[in-house]
Order: structure tokens, then C-alpha cells, then sequence
């Protein structure tokens, strides 16, 4: 029987969200219904609100999320009730021309639930990134979920789900950052300390933050940081450049996805440098670069999908490495939250006073 369970709404844009009474739906053909345990506060999910994505409102917000499998629906095989997964937003086809030449991880359609959930009243609702877990339970596609072991904190393993997977894998996956490099990371939020955080596990030598805000650089050090770069104080290609010979690093990777951080990415790298784009930018956003400059300083210039990640070959991973120390995934939880704290989660995110808030369910 379809099931009625508390969720996070943004009925209109702009608008403060709300917790209200949903209807999920018994999974059909090829899904599965998951009881989420946490779900990180994203900025997609701001993003969202502010109708900075799309504007199918009402949205049932939050993606970055960790939970049991309740039950899933018929012609499902690899996924049982009572499964550990990470949710997932790139449920791979198989079938597209991406997936049949060997490169699931561009997967160009990737698989989410058919069915809606609605508001009581019958209205659908757009789940943020097919998922949609800000809520007691979601209807997913099966391929959204990801089995891991269930011996690492659901708000830990959660945070692989976007943010953190989005932030290692560009650094591990999109650049790659190779043992010896030099790498620069221009903000330092949740997206850009995973960054660092996978640059010093490829084996980086030199990994320097830039950001505007003195915390968020003190916190980008636990995750590897070498060098500090204020930017409020210097200009941030200049002491990038200082920082590395006078060459510029080998690897930019912008993690806030704004014109003028990309163009300081593009100008600090190394002549045949990598600059890679993490951070998600707005429709309105254009950029202006001489052409010259793009043919004559040669290397690549690189936009990041979810950190060109395979969910089942990177969660799985990931998480062993956690559960190994030799990455500390707890380090991005800053706070532990209610569903009813939301709205005030993403007022902290304005402020930069979180790497992550985590709702716990």
C-alpha cells in the first residue's frame, strides 16, 4: 500500500520550504522504495529552491543520502529488503552510446523512477536529482541504490552520494590528479575539500586552497591542504604561480563554478595544465576567455559530472578507505539535523558556516 511519510517541500521559488505529508507509492517494475537514514543539505538543493535548476515546482528536496532498502518491485534482482545503500543520480542505462563504448560514467540516460510521489492532495512532486530524500522514505529507480557496508555511519556514507563523490572524483576521476602534482582548489566548502581530499590521495605533492573565508581554509588543511591562499589578500593566480616556481600547478580545480574562479583557474595552471570545473554555476553565467589564450597555453579544460564517478565501482570503494583511515569521511559532517531544519541549514550555507548539515531520520 502506498505510504504517507514526512518531506521537505519547496512549493515555489524562493519561498521558505516545508515539511509536509507525502504519499509514497509501492515501487513498481524496476524500483525500490529506500527508509532514509540521513541526507546531507546540498547546494543543488538550494539550487533547487531558488528555481536555479528547473521550475517544475513543488520539488521534494534532498539527494545526498544514505538508507535501508523497505522493498523493491518486480524484475528487481540485485537489491533485498534490508540493503545498506548510498543513493545515487546516475543509475547507468546500459544501453546509450556512452554505455555501450565503455564510458558508463557519461551514461547520457540515466534511470529514475516512473512512478511520482505526490502531496496528499494528488499534486506530483519533482524529486531533486530523481531522488528526492529529504523525506521518511523515497521511490527511487533500483539503479539509484548502492550497496555498501553497513558498517560506516548512514551520514557518513550519505555525503558519497553527491557533494564529497562530486569533489574526490574530480580531483581522482575527471583531472586525474597523478602522484607528484601539483594541485590548486579554488573553494574550499564540502565540493572543494573532497577535492584536496582526493588530490592527496592520488599523491599530490603541492595542494593549495584558495577561498575567501579564513575557517573555510583552517578546515581545508585536515583534508591535505599544504599552502593557504586568501584571496580577500592576494590575488589568487599570482600566489598560485608564487606558490609553484612561477609556473602555475599542474591542476586547478575550481570547486565554486563562477566566471572570475574559472578564469583564475585557467591563468594558474601550468602551460598544458588541467583545469577542471566542479563547481555548479548558474544559467545566466557566460564566460569571456581570448581564444589565443585557450589554443597557445595548450593541456585540457575539463567540466566534472558528479566527478565522472561509477557509483558501484567508487562508493564501495570510498567507503573502504574510510573504514581503513585512510580518508576520515566523518570530517565533513559539521552538524547533525532535523527535517524542520532545513530552511535554517541553508542560511548556514549562505553564511559558509558548514562544510555539511546532515538530516537524520
Amino acid at each position: 500500500m502506498p505510504e504517507q511519510v514526512r518531506g521537505v517541500v519547496a512549493r515555489k521559488m524562493g519561498a521558505p520550504v516545508e515539511v509536509v505529508d507525502i504519499v509514497v507509492p509501492d515501487p513498481g517494475p524496476g524500483e525500490a522504495v529506500v527508509q532514509v537514514r540521513a541526507c546531507g543539505v546540498c547546494h543543488t538543493d538550494l539550487h533547487y529552491r531558488e528555481g536555479g535548476i528547473n521550475d517544475e515546482f513543488p520539488f521534494l528536496l534532498g539527494h545526498e543520502a544514505a538508507g535501508v532498502v523497505a522493498a523493491v518491485g518486480e524484475g528487481v534482482t540485485d537489491l533485498a529488503e534490508g540493503d545498506f545503500v548510498v543513493l545515487n543520480w546516475r543509475a547507468v542505462c546500459g544501453r546509450c552510446r556512452a554505455c555501450r563504448r565503455g564510458r558508463p560514467q557519461y551514461c547520457f540516460d540515466t534511470r529514475n523512477a516512473t512512478q511520482p510521489m505526490r502531496l496528499t492532495d494528488g499534486t506530483p512532486l519533482s524529486p531533486a536529482l530523481g531522488i528526492g530524500a529529504f523525506a521518511e522514505r523515497t521511490l527511487v529507480a533500483a539503479g539509484q541504490c548502492t550497496k555498501v557496508s553497513p558498517d560506516v555511519e548512514p551520514e557518513v556514507a550519505g555525503l558519497l552520494g553527491c557533494g564529497v563523490m562530486a569533489g574526490m572524483g574530480a580531483a581522482m576521476n575527471t583531472a586525474p590528479v597523478r602522484r607528484g602534482d601539483t594541485v590548486a582548489v579554488i573553494g574550499c566548502g564540502g565540493v572543494g575539500c573532497a577535492a584536496i581530499g582526493g588530490a592527496e590521495l592520488a599523491g599530490a605533492r603541492r595542494i593549495i586552497a584558495v577561498d575567501i573565508d579564513p575557517a573555510k581554509l583552517r578546515a581545508s588543511e585536515r583534508f591535505g591542504a599544504t599552502d593557504l591562499v586568501d584571496a580577500r589578500n592576494a590575488d589568487p593566480v599570482t600566489a598560485i604561480r608564487s606558490l609553484t616556481g612561477g609556473f602555475g600547478a599542474d591542476v586547478v580545480i575550481d570547486a565554486v563554478g563562477r566566471p572570475e574562479t574559472f578564469r583564475q583557474a585557467f591563468y594558474a595552471r601550468d602551460l598544458a595544465g588541467t583545469v577542471v570545473l566542479v563547481g555548479v554555476p548558474t544559467p545566466d553565467m557566460e564566460l569571456e576567455l581570448p581564444l589565443i589564450d585557450v589554443f597557445s597555453r595548450g593541456g585540457a579544460v575539463k567540466s566534472s559530472w558528479y566527478g565522472d564517478c561509477l557509483p558501484e565501482r567508487d562508493f564501495p570503494e570510498l567507503v573502504d578507505l574510510h573504514r581503513q583511515g585512510r580518508i576520515d569521511l566523518a570530517e565533513f559532517v559539521t552538524e547533525r539535523i532535523r527535517l524542520d531544519e532545513v530552511e535554517a541549514a541553508f542560511d548556514k550555507m549562505h553564511r559558509g558556516e558548514v562544510l555539511r548539515s546532515v538530516v537524520v531520520l
